[in-house]
């Protein structure tokens, strides 16, 4: 199974089990990360938002759940992936880099931004996740071939 359809499959399981209690938004608990950032409300909106493709609305979710857990690499991620499809590029990669940050070896973050610097023109910074890419997954993930797709195209249309 895909690590994209396993997160999937996560990211339907929390809609369905966040108590309706929470689904306001409201935190139970104090600041930082906790083991259970994936499954809190403005999270599991956002990436419901750009599911739907609705990216200001993910913006605003997911920037209200990056402060309240900072270090929570997928939350910056997908805060990120809905900057860039806003064209917001400058703070894709500050919350890109931020993920990496967090987890050097997230694929997702790594392939993404390697989609920003194409879009930035900078195809070299591109290559680079790419490599980064293959040492981590030898290759073989969906991340290396989506991105070594992307950068393909993008040399394509040179």
């Amino acid at each position: 199974m895909s690590k994209r359809i396993w997160k999937a499959m996560v990211i339907a399981a929390a809609l369905v089990l966040v108590p309706a209690a929470r689904a306001d938004g409201s935190d139970s608990g104090g600041g930082g990360d906790t083991d259970d950032s994936a499954t809190q409300p403005d999270y599991v909106k956002g990436v419901a938002a750009i599911k739907a493709q609705r990216y200001a609305e993910a913006i605003a979710l997911l920037g209200r759940h990056v402060l309240s857990h900072d270090g929570h690499a997928d939350g910056h991620n997908w805060l990120a992936y809905a900057y860039r499809k806003s064209s917001r590029l400058d703070d894709a990669f500050r919350h890109y880099k931020r993920a990496l940050g967090i987890d050097p070896q997230h694929l997702g973050a790594h392939e993404y931004l390697g989609e920003a610097y194409l879009m930035a023109k900078q195809p070299d910074e591109a290559r680079k996740q790419l490599q980064r890419l293959a040492q981590l997954c030898a290759s073989q993930c969906e991340e290396y071939r989506d991105l070594q797709r992307a950068i393909g195209e993008f040399t394509a249309k040179r």
